[in-house]
């Protein structure tokens, strides 16, 4: 009776030590999959959003801050036409790039969404972090939405905030 007892809980710690691997949304193989060729599509609009970011705010003093997760939410609002996003580059507090998410153009399907993820533990963004998209969409569609919701849980207390684009070009 000891030995089967035994047994069941050695399966169990094996199971619960499986780890499953994520797929982070800066890993290229992700961005890849949407990849496209626009070169031929040259009657397409051209855009260009600033979007602000937070992965970190100030928390009692400047002296101490407090960390947040960050999703960037990538959205095509028309429900017609696929819009088509050149670039997604993430700059820190300095205006110092940390991270481009994709080295060719991808697609956004009609009403589809995507997001980054900004992990909570990343701060190398800073209190002042924030992105620039470039995008092209077809004449008279809808323009893209591109908004930030920054979260944080601690003990019983949770913080959440959005910020959405403006159109700078």
């Amino acid at each position: 009776m000891k030995s089967t007892y035994l047994y069941i809980l050695i399966v169990i710690l094996f199971c619960s030590c499986n780890k499953k691997t994520e797929i982070s949304s800066i890993n290229p193989k992700n961005w890849s999959k949407r990849a496209i060729n626009i070169h031929h599509k040259d009657s397409l609009e051209y855009g260009k959003s600033y979007l602000s970011i937070y992965s970190e705010i100030y928390s009692y003093t400047e002296h101490r801050t407090h960390s947040l997760t960050s999703m960037v939410s990538m959205r095509n609002t028309s429900d017609l036409d696929t819009i088509y996003l050149i670039r997604a580059e993430y700059f820190d507090t300095h205006g110092k790039s940390v991270q481009k998410y994709f080295d060719h153009p991808i697609f956004l399907a009609p009403m589809e969404t995507t997001e980054i993820i900004i992990d909570e533990n990343d701060v190398s963004g800073g209190t002042g972090s924030n992105f620039i998209f470039e995008w092209k969409m077809p004449k008279n569609c809808s323009k893209p939405l591109f908004e930030g919701i920054m979260t944080s849980t601690m003990g019983q207390q949770g913080l959440s905030f959005t910020t959405q684009a403006i159109q700078i070009k």
